[in-house]
């Protein structure tokens, strides 16, 4: 398990969050069939998450909302814009998407469409999925400190 350093900061993503933080600071999340996308430089010294719960914008329109892929990929992007990392010069890993109705469906489930459009995304920007841990019949608890480690995710099978 990757433990913080002294001092560092933990951020805890909520569905539709986004966040980035600095070599050595934590991110978790809680994940169910949605998709946490977790991306960082080659070097590993700042790392991007997102909280994905819908693969696809709101039918409506508005597409500022983060719980959407497409916003989230996008907010992410600004972030690490800001620190001077372009998408195309990152590496990504890849979480969750698991079925949390396995009584009711074996494929085709939400989950499976969101790690989908993560792949088709990630892809289309040019971003090479370096790890992930993905599908099942589990959430995943995810916890990142951002360096050389992979996260820590922890199964928990739904009964």
């Amino acid at each position: 398990m990757s433990t913080p350093v002294a001092g560092a900061m933990v951020t805890v993503l909520h569905p539709g969050d986004v966040a980035c933080v600095l070599r050595g600071n934590r991110l978790e999340t809680l994940l169910g069939s949605c998709v946490a996308i977790l991306l960082t430089d080659p070097r590993r010294t700042l790392g991007a998450m997102c909280h994905v719960v819908h693969a696809h914008s709101r039918a409506d329109g508005r597409t500022d909302d983060t719980v959407y892929g497409d916003a989230a990929l996008g907010a992410m992007a600004r972030l690490l814009c800001q620190r001077g990392l372009t998408l195309r010069l990152c590496e990504a890993m890849l979480l969750g998407g698991g079925n949390m109705f396995p009584g009711q469906h074996s494929q085709g489930h939400v989950g499976e469409r969101n790690v989908a459009w993560a792949r088709g995304a990630l892809a289309l920007e040019g971003v090479q999925v370096r790890h992930q841990d993905v599908g099942g019949n589990s959430y995943r608890r995810v916890r990142w400190t951002v360096g050389d480690a992979l996260p820590d995710v922890a199964a928990v099978p739904v009964d």
